[in-house]
């Protein structure tokens, strides 16, 4: 993919648009829905204290799902998802934004997210919390670093819809926790879960086993008919 350079919002103009007729590599596509692109969800701390190895690793993360063809979707919020989909951004790569809001200005006003490094916003007009399920719906596989109760809140979305979860270890907050809060669940939701502290290797690892595996797991919705 060619690389796009970070501007701010008025500058947005003049980056090269994503083109959705370029053909798709078959390696790149959803095997659930040929055609389709996979779509990685970035989950991860949108304020408080992050250390800038955190938000370099965020980058790195959005670099990483662009170049393997991905959809970066996030809650089009500050902090890690941002950073993630400035990676995302610069690479080439088609970002999505989740938001709270109804409205861009109550996006901007009300919730104070930024607008930049993304392609799409979606006005939920779900607040903050009631955001998260669409986050996650909307996202073949999850990425979580960092975080706090928000991604708290996410993970418990994901794992609970069986979802393919990587996590991007030693960024602080709930990435650290992961492994333990799944083991008190003692619940088997048919989801999987990954754990590497390289966000290329993660990203890799993560597309590779959805194609492979993941893809032919039966539908959360399905199984509760």
């Amino acid at each position: 993919m060619k690389k796009r350079a970070v501007g701010n919002a008025s500058s947005n103009n003049n980056r090269r648009r994503w083109n959705h007729t370029e053909p798709i590599a078959q390696d790149k596509t959803n095997p659930r829905a040929p055609g389709m692109r996979l779509t990685v969800g970035v989950m991860g701390s949108a304020s408080g204290p992050i250390s800038a190895r955190a938000m370099r690793l965020a980058r790195e993360l959005g670099r990483a799902i662009a170049v393997q063809g991905c959809v970066t979707i996030t809650g089009a919020c500050p902090g890690l998802p941002l950073a993630a989909a400035q990676g995302a951004y610069e690479e080439g790569g088609l970002v999505v934004g989740i938001s709270p809001g109804l409205s861009l200005d109550e996006h901007r006003e009300k919730y104070s997210s930024p607008v930049n490094c993304h392609d799409v916003l979606i006005f939920t007009g779900s607040g903050l919390m009631g955001r998260e399920v669409v986050n996650i719906r909307s996202s073949d596989m999850v990425a979580i670093l960092g975080g706090r109760s928000g991604t708290l809140g996410e993970l418990a979305i994901a794992y609970d819809e069986g979802k393919l979860i990587g996590v991007l270890t030693d960024t602080g907050g709930i990435s650290n926790m992961v492994a333990k809060i799944l083991v008190a669940c003692e619940k088997n939701t048919g989801a999987r879960v990954l754990y590497d502290d390289d966000p290329q290797r993660l990203v890799e690892r993560m597309v590779r086993t959805y194609r492979l595996q993941h893809y032919k797991k039966p539908s959360i919705f399905k199984l509760r008919r």
